[in-house]
């Protein structure tokens, strides 16, 4: 059965469930499926930062994806699952951060599942990672697609081999009939940031002139009205048992910082750090940080510079031929999360730009997403 199919054969009145609210893609979400006038269940842990839910028209539930009892209470009369919810991580931590790591994505993805079966909550969309595609050994910049594998036979961060993990229990699960789709993530760019992600912080500190060198790389960059519009068709389109790539353009670090300069007003460091002398520093900060200040915030992690010398670029054709996708620009993207930031007084330099006007912006629909409007169910990253 389809999952129009599905839609078409349950109760418009029925919620949606969406696990990870709090984060960005997840925020993001929830936004545009109010906007498109879903009925939205959310799971939040009650110790989290929630500020993104407030105020919104939902129905919540409160619990933690690895306490199976709790998703099974959120799922009760819900039809269709967007789980996005993930400990996102750079670092390799110590011994109690890598078993978060593990409990949080993987087995909290296996409780998302499992609920979702016994409840009989129909479609599952699963936010997944670009960290977790393969890619080309003899060229690492060769465009990846969805059928390159995972390669693990080289130093990944936990997050990485984790996300990998969840593809693994979302085959095991449609390989036994449930009605699940992968919806791959890239960097994600944009508003409706409020923990902040890691690219909010760093436009922040950016724009407040705490970034005075940078190391160059590069990598895919997914808006997140993109990522959003991936996973509604996902939801819509997709087929169970396969994962679609969403990105929105490729950008080398000192080209994000050319669009940051543009937007804020603020010059651009032009002092840049030698790769390999970038590496050893980050290798001792982050040993030292992660056994003695867990807690401390750390942005060029060893993984994180890894990642981008891979220079890794994203193949969108499957998404683009099977379900229609029709990126936007990142440029657009960058606006937005400044000007989100900006309003928010995250940005305190006095000689920053104004946003401009329309920079906030609403979230895009494609023609063929609008087409499905007449069906506000949306059971079917």
């Amino acid at each position: 059965m389809t999952a129009e199919t599905n839609t078409a054969a349950n109760s418009s009145t029925l919620p949606v469930l969406v696990t990870g609210s709090a984060g960005h893609v997840g925020a993001n979400l929830v936004h545009r499926l109010l906007e498109d006038g879903v009925r939205v269940r959310v799971l939040l842990r009650p110790e989290d930062n929630n500020e993104a839910m407030e105020s919104r028209e939902i129905e919540r539930s409160f619990g933690d994806i690895r306490d199976l009892n709790a998703v099974r209470r959120a799922l009760e009369d819900c039809q269709g699952v967007y789980h996005c919810a993930a400990k996102i991580s750079t670092i390799e931590g110590n011994r109690a951060h890598r078993r978060e790591v593990f409990e949080c994505n993987v087995l909290g993805t296996r409780n998302v599942l499992q609920a979702a079966r016994e409840t009989e909550a129909g479609r599952v969309v699963v936010t997944g990672s670009f960290s977790a595609v393969g890619y080309n050994l003899d060229d690492p910049s060769a465009r990846s697609d969805e059928t390159m594998q995972f390669y693990p036979m080289e130093r990944t961060m936990p997050y990485e081999r984790s996300k990998a993990l969840v593809e693994h229990e979302c085959w095991r699960a449609a390989a036994a009939g449930q009605d699940v789709v992968v919806a791959t993530c890239c960097a994600v760019v944009g508003g409706e940031d409020f923990l902040p992600s890691r690219l909010g912080r760093t436009l922040c500190d950016y724009t407040n002139r705490k970034l005075h060198a940078y190391v160059d790389g590069g990598f895919e960059f997914v808006a997140a009205r993109d990522i959003v519009e991936g996973h509604v068709l996902c939801m819509h389109r997709g087929k169970s048992g396969e994962k679609y790539i969403f990105s929105s353009e490729y950008k080398t670090i000192s080209e994000i910082l050319d669009l940051y300069e543009a937007v804020s007003g603020v010059p651009r460091p032009h002092r840049r750090i030698p790769t390999p002398m970038m590496l050893a520093f980050s290798e001792v900060a982050s040993f030292y940080l992660s056994r003695f200040h867990p807690d401390f915030p750390q942005r060029f992690t060893p993984g994180a510079i890894r990642l981008l010398q891979k220079r890794r670029h994203a193949s969108t054709d499957k998404a683009r031929r099977e379900l229609g996708y029709q990126p936007t620009s990142i440029h657009d993207a960058v606006h937005e999360a400044y000007a989100f930031h900006y309003h928010r007084n995250a940005i305190r330099n006095p000689h920053a730009k104004r946003p401009r006007a329309n920079a906030m912006g609403k979230t895009r629909h494609t023609a063929s997403t609008r087409d499905m409007q007449a069906t506000p169910d949306w059971s079917s990253m």
